[in-house]
């Protein structure tokens, strides 16, 4: 990172990226390994990742296996909406924001408005949940388009070479 230049007016160097990299290998590597394999003195990894977390590059979480904690289905669930005012929009995604079976939720473009992962223990708990949410949100949901998920071999992983 050049010094004197605060990340909020630069893009990210090849430092950055080789940390970046780093940490998604192993998100609890230490700075003293980061370092080396960098070519950077600890303080200054310690630094950057300060500021990349700061910024809003990255954030420290650890990502949870639905299936290993006995939510074996998970549903990617494409949602079409039909006369959405924004106030009827932002209750419908703070809704399911807060719903503890959506685990994700995006707004998309295409032909679909939203998708959402949701996850259940069996298929009733799975049709109970949908059911339920279709039937709060029936006059905003125009198109609900449900696809079970078998298995995840990538998830959020970027390749910053």
């Amino acid at each position: 990172m050049p010094t004197g230049k605060k990340l909020a007016s630069r893009v990210i160097d090849d430092k950055d990226r080789q940390i970046l990299m780093l940490l998604q290998e192993d998100g609890r590597m230490q700075f003293k390994q980061i370092a080396k394999k960098v070519g950077l003195s600890i303080d200054s990894v310690h630094r950057r990742i300060k500021e990349m977390q700061n910024k809003g590059i990255f954030h420290s979480t650890i990502q949870i296996e639905p299936r290993a904690i006995g939510y074996p289905l998970v549903a990617d669930i494409k949602i079409k909406l039909k006369n959405v005012s924004e106030k009827k929009r932002k209750e419908f995604i703070d809704y399911l924001k807060k719903h503890k079976s959506c685990i994700e939720l995006h707004a998309v473009m295409g032909d679909f408005d939203f998708t959402c992962v949701l996850i259940a223990k069996d298929s009733n708990e799975l049709e109970e949940l949908s059911t339920s949410i279709r039937q709060k949100f029936k006059d905003l949901i125009l198109e609900w388009k449900g696809i079970l998920v078998l298995k995840t071999y990538k998830f959020e992983e970027y390749n910053l070479n």
